[in-house]
Parts: structure tokens; C-alpha cells; sequence
């Protein structure tokens, strides 16, 4: 079982569920539905079978588009499991789908320009994988995973190495991983760029100013922008001439999509 929905049973569940044990009989079956309540982009099915151990009928699959009132899935189990797990069901069901939704919001805000929309880190502690798969399935590319599976120079790092000739000197030293590197300044871009840099990014530029630093750059290296980009100007972004556009806000700002588990006697 993943590790996660172990922990949110235990969380969830603890010493047992003392209503369904009281009001619902030991032998009792039901079937329930999980419906879409509002227009959605689903995510999160496959946790269904870990946290009920039976497997559901999928109506639907994840990075699907849903109605409102559209039936997902339907399960059938006895009373008591279907009704003690159906919390933690769509905790993730409403969570997941709200990053998947974010992101084919934003994916579709792009849609021709030929710019990708990458997602962040700013995901939600323990649950990084399971966003950065939902972010996948509405449709962005997933970025790094974390701090071991690609070279990211920010500027901390600039300032803690000395300097970006320095910080891309010690990175091409110690690793073969691909290195991407912000840059602060037309100065720092400059000096990236002498340096042989091929990934730049480029933050907190309006997209006037992301224009005219790209045309600089002329191609020279990919260009990730990040900073400041929300759905509404995303595609002014896009349009710069960039070849990623960066939002955490796929993941840290995704609401939770109304997602409704209804329970009848088998």
C-alpha cells in the first residue's frame, strides 16, 4: 500500500469507525457512486483500490474531463468499509482533481504557442509525487521531482558560489546532470550566456521585459519563465517567446473540485 494512504487511514480511521460499527449491521453490502459534481479533470483513481482493497468499475480514467453530475466509478463492498474509507476517497479524489484541473487550465491557456508549461515544487509535503502525477495528467510537464534529478542554479546559489561564471564553473565539475540557471540581470544573462549556459531562467519579468530578453538571447538557450505567472497572463507570457512558462500555483493554489460518494444498499 502506498505509504500515504496508509497514513491518511490511520489518520482517519484510528481505532475504528465508531458510527458505521454502531448504526450499520456487519453483513451488510451497499455499492456506492462517485460523481462529479461540478466540470472537473480527474485524477487520483488509481488510490481507489489501495484504500478500499477491492477494485472499483472505472467509468472514467485519470485526465479524463467530467460533466457535472457525471458517474466516475462505482464500487461494492460491505457497508462498513465503503462508509469508514469514503472521507479519505475523496480527500485525494477532490484534491488531486483540483491540480489536474489548475493544470489543464493552464495548458489549454498555451494551447498553439508552442511554449510548455513546467509545474514547481510547491507541492504539498508527503504528496509531491501524487500532485506532480495529477499536474501530468491536466496535461503540464513535470519539472524536477526534487533537488537530486536536475541542476537548478538560483540566485542563492549565484550569490553563495560568487558569482554565476563560478556557480556554472563548480556545477559543469561535479555533475553531468543538465544545469538550468537563473539570472537576475541582462548582466547575469550576459555572462550565462558567455559561459555556454543552454537553460535560462528568467523571473519576475512583465512579459514586455520577457520579450526583449528572449530577443537577446536569440535562441541561443531555452528559456523558462516563472514569477508573477497566474492563468490570466500566462499566455502573454507564452507569447514572449519562451519555451516554458512555470506556475506553482498548479499545485500550492488548486482548489479542492466537489467530488460526491453516494451509498445505496446492494
Amino acid at each position: 500500500m502506498n505509504p500515504i494512504v496508509r497514513l491518511a487511514l490511520e489518520e482517519d480511521i484510528g481505532t475504528g469507525d465508531v458510527t458505521s460499527a454502531a448504526c450499520v449491521p456487519a453483513d451488510r453490502m451497499a455499492r456506492g457512486r462517485f460523481l462529479a459534481r461540478e466540470p472537473l479533470i480527474l485524477a487520483g483513481l488509481d488510490l481507489l483500490p489501495e484504500i478500499y482493497g477491492v477494485r472499483p468499475v472505472f467509468l472514467k480514467s485519470n485526465g479524463d474531463a467530467c460533466a457535472e453530475n457525471e458517474v466516475i466509478a462505482t464500487i461494492e463492498a460491505p457497508a462498513r468499509l465503503l462508509l469508514e474509507r469514503e472521507r479519505v476517497a475523496l480527500n485525494f479524489l477532490q484534491r488531486l482533481s483540483g491540480v489536474a484541473t489548475a493544470a489543464r487550465a493552464y495548458a489549454d491557456a498555451v494551447a498553439g504557442t508552442g511554449c510548455r508549461v513546467l509545474d514547481t515544487r510547491k507541492t504539498t509535503p508527503g504528496l509531491r509525487a501524487l500532485e506532480k502525477q495529477a499536474a501530468a495528467a491536466g496535461g503540464v510537464t513535470n519539472h524536477r521531482m526534487g533537488l537530486w534529478d536536475a541542476i537548478l542554479i538560483k540566485n542563492n546559489h549565484i550569490s553563495a558560489a560568487g558569482g554565476v561564471r563560478a556557480a556554472i564553473a563548480a556545477a559543469r565539475a561535479a555533475s553531468s546532470l543538465p544545469i538550468e540557471i537563473e539570472v537576475r540581470t541582462r548582466g547575469e544573462m550576459r555572462e550565462a550566456l558567455e559561459c555556454g549556459a543552454r537553460h535560462l531562467l528568467l523571473d519576475n519579468l512583465t512579459p514586455a521585459q520577457a520579450r526583449e530578453w528572449i530577443g537577446e538571447i536569440a535562441g541561443r538557450a531555452k528559456v523558462e519563465l516563472s514569477g508573477g505567472i497566474t492563468l490570466e497572463n500566462v499566455r502573454d507570457y507564452a507569447e514572449a517567446g519562451a519555451d516554458f512558462v512555470s506556475s506553482g500555483a498548479i499545485t500550492h493554489s488548486a482548489r479542492a473540485m466537489d467530488i460526491s460518494f453516494r451509498l445505496e444498499l446492494a
